[in-house]
């Protein structure tokens, strides 16, 4: 894999210098970063291929896109919308346009899918997915296990209880879906695209904290110290909500 991406960001330059990009079946070709607008004259994306366009570029115009069976256009997520504009071409059976959203992490919450403006002038469409979903949200933290009590003794008697478990953290919020605008013609056939708007779903709620261990009993010379309960174990928390959906807007001309 190392070895394909050193040689995409060394192809991928020389083909933008050209106007045209080929990406070769199952492979995968990374367009060098930049910003703004992109054209190009053809891009060619075969059978189960994929052409990845950085989140810099807010706008790509294409001559000529040819894509294979299931080959893919990824679009990295950005908080800027995206243009595609695409003059002619064919799209293959399975092929998918991508632009969702991040999942949520730790240090940072999940993102929405990008903002989508898709024009398609003279292109033949066999059956094509455009994925605009958001991020799956964070997941909670875990509850902090309860401290363990302290064991009984001879010469102060009874051991301590264990402290109970902290509850979980709730899950984050799921992205929300992306904005679509959709420009075709009137002969469009509009039904074979499938557009998934869907926000990201909720994280999953964190575990609750264990628990601590009571205090051990112990045997003396003259008596028996006993020992102590557990804690209880914490609640966990609750499932984040899931994000909003998106919308689709669909222009004839």
């Amino acid at each position: 894999m190392r070895k394909l991406c050193l040689l995409a960001a060394l192809i991928a330059p020389m083909a933008l210098a050209e106007g045209q990009v080929k990406v070769d079946a199952h492979n995968l070709l990374k367009l060098p970063p930049r910003s703004g607008s992109l054209s190009l004259d053809q891009v060619e994306v075969a059978d189960y291929a994929t052409l990845l366009i950085p989140a810099g570029v807010t706008e790509l115009r294409i001559g000529e896109l040819r894509m294979g069976r299931e080959a893919r256009l990824g679009i990295a997520p950005s908080e800027q919308g995206f243009r595609l504009e695409v003059e002619s071409g064919a799209i293959g059976t399975g092929s998918h346009i991508t632009a969702s959203g991040l999942s949520g992490s730790s240090s940072r919450p999940a993102t929405p899918g990008r903002d989508i403006s898709l024009r398609l002038v003279n292109v033949q469409v066999s059956e094509m997915t455009l994925d605009v979903r958001g991020g799956i949200g964070a997941p909670g933290y875990a509850g902090l296990d309860g401290a363990d009590g302290d064991a009984a003794g001879c010469l102060w008697g009874q051991a301590s209880r264990g402290w109970d478990g902290q509850p979980g953290g709730d899950g984050q919020t799921g992205g929300a879906g992306g904005q679509v605008r959709l420009e075709v013609p009137a002969t469009f056939p509009v039904e074979l695209l499938r557009v998934r708007l869907e926000g990201g779903a909720g994280g999953a709620p964190g575990e609750g904290g264990a628990g601590g261990h009571g205090g051990a009993s112990k045997g003396c010379l003259l008596y028996q110290a006993d020992g102590a309960k557990g804690g209880r174990a914490g609640q966990p928390g609750h499932a984040g909500a899931a994000g909003g959906t998106g919308s689709l807007k669909v222009v004839r001309f």
